[in-house]
This record gives C-alpha cells, structure tokens and sequence, in this order.
C-alpha cells in the first residue's frame, strides 16, 4: 500500500475544493536565489568549518552568475584569490586534516593547483564552456578535501531511543538502475543517518531490486519502495513489525538534529533545512499523510520545478526529509512512469560506515 507524503495530501486539497496550488505561492513570494547544484549543496551540507578551503570553495562557487554575465574580469579576479587561498593557506590546511590523510590531502591540493591554472588560462581565453567543465573539477576536488578535513568522527549525537536502527556515520554513494536507464546518488549520513541508515540498509538487503514505481506526479514526486502484499513497509525479521524512521531533520545554526516534529508544528515557517528539496532528484523519505514518524522503507525522487517549488518556500520542506541527491543520470528522471521499474539499488561506496544500531 502507498503512503502518500503531506504534501500530496494538501495538493489534493487545494485541488479538490478549487483553489490554485501553484498561483498564490507565484503571486506572493519571489523565486529566490537557493542554491540548486546537487555538488554545491553536498559541499555546503558539509559539518566543517575549514575557513580557508569554505573561502577557495565560495570564490569559484560565486563566479557562475560572473560567467553567466560574461564578467571577465571578475571571474579572474575570483580564480586569482582560489590560487592565492591554496598557495599561502596550503598549511593551514595540512594542518586541519588527520595526520593519517595528509599525503593524500597533499596530492589532492596538487591536484587543485593545477586545475586552478587552468582555470586562470580559460578565464583569460573567455572560453565559457570548457570553464565551467574544469570549475566543476576543482570544485569536487574541493570537496575532497572538505571530506578529509572531517575525519573518522561522526559529528553529531543520535538520541539513544533510535539505537536499534541503522545508521549510517557518513556519505555513500549509491548506482539506481532502472528499465529506463541508471542514475548515481550520494547519500548523506551526516545530516539524516538513520534516514540514510535505513535506506541504505534495505539497498544492501536488495529490499528495493524489481519494486515498481508506484506513484508518478509530474513536477512533483516518483514514488517507489512499497513492497509487494499489503505491508507498507519493512518488516523487521526479529520481531515481525514494521520498522519506522523518526521524521529527522537538520536546519543551519542548530547543534542538535530536528527528530519527530515539522517544520509547522516548531513554527519554522520560513527556515530552508540543510538538506533541502531544491533541485531535481532530491531523494525525499514518505511517510502517512496522518503521521510523519512512520516511514519504513518508502521513498520518492523530487521532480523540482522552479514555478512550482520557490526557493526556500516550498511545502515539502520541513514535511519530509531529504536523505540525499541524485548526482549523474537526472535525465532518467523525465523517463520514468507507474509501473516502470527500479532494476536494482547498489552502494557502491561507503557500506562501512552503515552501523545496524548504537
């Protein structure tokens, strides 16, 4: 049986009695300036505070409406403090990362420094697109090194009434193959572990291989991960009973995870969570549209759309957590419909840092 998101049941709603959904969202709040590059996200859902790698990693981040303008000029100028941050930061940076991850850190920032070069020679050349191709290049490497800045340490502490769930201590990466074609996801353990936990968990169980998709809302959501019969969920081996994810989110300037309660009910009405709906195939979690703490095993692809979805005003976040992103293969998403299928979900990296309970 499917389990239909809050938000589904308030589209219905407002379809059923007449009113508009998408107009008084459209007329009453602008469009906003939310990040929507799934890597830019990740990057910035990242629990470090390396000031100078945050600093290289905004200086190119910040040049995509320079090259969108053809502000040259500029754009050197934001390449040239990169170069500068990685030359004369290079310690700092050293320094910030485990002892035992230096030398692959050093490489990496080798790396950096000439993708850097690069970048300066196509930003002189005013070559747009292979900049943006080798911006991107930097930036991941970037990321690397953000990830190694955090080390083995899980950053944050999991109430101990969830310690029977799976958890999953930081980021994996997870290929979806589908009849219509395969995508890449990376999932984020840091800002949704028992989320992340759970799906990752029944992903190495092989929970979700030959399920259909069971629901497809065009600009809005595919649904899949019911199991056949008429449970809505996993059932738990151990004790027979269905096992339910706590709604869990994390929102900037907290210290602790957000668990059981939405956004409306906490009266953040305004507030855009760490992990937000922002960008096509944001991977979401379903829960009852009467109870936001029984999700089990469902889960949905985000169809994002700027119209329907402004930015940092949509309803679905702080309804529903996002788990991870769809990082490769977006384009499948258009494809798929009720009924097709998801072949088979694989982790591909990070399976060890999935823990079954406290």
């Amino acid at each position: 049986m499917v389990k239909k998101s809050l938000l589904s049941t308030l589209l219905i709603v407002l379809t059923t009695i007449g009113l508009s959904w998408v107009e008084p969202a459209i007329a009453a709040l602008p469009p906003g300036n939310a990040v929507k590059d799934p890597y830019a996200i990740l990057r910035n859902a990242l629990p470090m505070e390396q000031k100078e790698l945050r600093k290289i990693q905004h200086n190119l981040e910040d040049t995509s409406d320079l090259v969108r303008s053809s502000r040259w000029t500029a754009v050197n100028k934001a390449v040239s403090a990169s170069q500068f941050g990685v030359s004369n930061r290079k310690v700092e940076i050293l320094e910030s990362i485990p002892s035992d991850q230096r030398e692959k850190a050093n490489k990496t920032l080798t790396k950096l420094k000439t993708s850097l070069i690069s970048l300066s020679e196509l930003s002189s050349a005013k070559n747009k697109f292979e900049f943006i191709n080798e911006r991107s290049n930097s930036l991941k490497l970037i990321g690397d090194l953000e990830a190694l800045v955090l080390g083995d340490d899980f950053p944050y502490n999991i109430p101990s009434e969830f310690k029977d769930l799976p958890r999953l201590l930081g980021r994996a990466s997870a290929s979806i193959k589908t009849n219509k074609g395969d995508m890449k996801a990376i999932i984020d353990g840091y800002n949704a572990p028992l989320t992340a936990g759970a799906f990752v968990d029944l992903a190495l169980k092989g929970f979700y291989d030959g399920l259909p998709i069971n629901r497809a809302e065009e600009f809005f959501v595919l649904q899949t991960g019911d199991p056949k019969g008429p449970e809505t969920g996993y059932i738990n081996p151990d004790n027979d009973k269905e096992r339910n994810v706590p709604l869990e989110i994390r929102v900037p300037e907290k210290s602790e995870t957000i668990y059981k309660k939405t956004f409306e009910e906490l009266g953040l009405y305004t507030e855009t969570p760490i992990l937000p709906f922002a960008t096509p195939g944001a991977l979401g979690w379903s829960h009852s549209s009467t109870e936001v703490n029984d999700g089990s095993s469902q889960f949905f692809f985000f169809l994002y759309d700027a119209e329907l979805n402004p930015a940092g005003r949509n309803l679905i976040d702080g309804n529903n957590a996002a788990f991870g992103y769809v990082i490769e293969g977006n384009e499948i998403l258009n494809k798929l419909e009720v009924n097709d299928q998801i072949i088979a979900i694989k982790i591909e990296d990070g399976a060890d840092l999935l823990q079954q309970h406290a």
